[in-house]
């Protein structure tokens, strides 16, 4: 698995300092997902004995490889979220390790979902920012994906969106559209804000944060 850069005492206090950013925001019941792609399967490992239930991978490659270096006891309590741009044809790959896909945003995503892993678990990708091959569906296209993930069994429980570039305001609008549809079709989780832009992300009505860097550190250059 490969030896952890940073000590289990080290990451129990940036476990404390994220908690208590969090609670200052009264976001007490904010769910904090462990983003450990880009790392070795030592940051799973360590999410997982102190007690992060939650992890992200954005790499269905990677994913796959640091889920064969876990023995059973590593990877029985953990909830893998799947946070990164989806090909079609690598969902087989991950379809049992996978409990909440995050970045749904197209049909033929959804049909493959459906086919390799019944009832699962996804949230709908909405784009946020207006930059060329921004990953995420438009606004006005959501709400049909909802339906369609429906219609094929799946369990639409969120709404997930990546927040752009600039002022706080500008973030804090975009991430207040995405609540917006998530109230509007009754969508429980709103999985917005990371390590830079969480204040903004919960002041908005975040419910998943996706935090990788104030937990784990720099990720180091793939």
């Amino acid at each position: 698995m490969g030896e952890a850069p940073i000590s289990k005492e080290e990451f129990l206090d940036r476990a404390e300092a994220l908690r208590e950013r969090i609670a200052t925001l009264g976001g007490k019941d904010i769910d904090i997902v462990a983003v450990t792609k880009g790392f070795g399967a030592w940051a799973i490992g360590l999410a997982s004995e102190c007690g992060f239930r939650m992890i992200g991978e954005n790499y269905a490659q990677e994913l796959a490889a640091k889920w064969l270096e876990l023995d059973m006891e590593e990877r029985k309590p953990l909830q893998v979220h799947f946070i990164g741009g989806m090909q079609t044809n690598k969902v087989r790959k991950i379809s049992d390790i996978v409990s909440v896909w995050q970045t749904i945003d197209r049909l033929s995503l959804i049909d493959e979902i459906a086919k390799r892993s019944p009832g699962s678990s996804v949230m709908i990708q909405v784009k946020l920012t207006e930059i060329q091959g921004q990953a995420g569906c438009d606004l006005s296209q959501a709400g049909d994906l909802v339906a369609a993930a429906n219609g094929k069994g799946l369990r639409v429980v969120g709404a997930m969106g990546v927040g752009p570039q600039g002022d706080a305001e500008s973030i804090r609008a975009a991430y207040r559209s995405l609540v917006s549809f998530a109230d509007d079709h009754q969508l429980k989780t709103r999985s917005i804000g990371m390590t830079n832009d969480l204040e903004v992300a919960i002041e908005s009505g975040s419910t998943m944060v996706r935090i990788g860097t104030a937990l784990f550190g720099e990720r180091p250059s793939r």
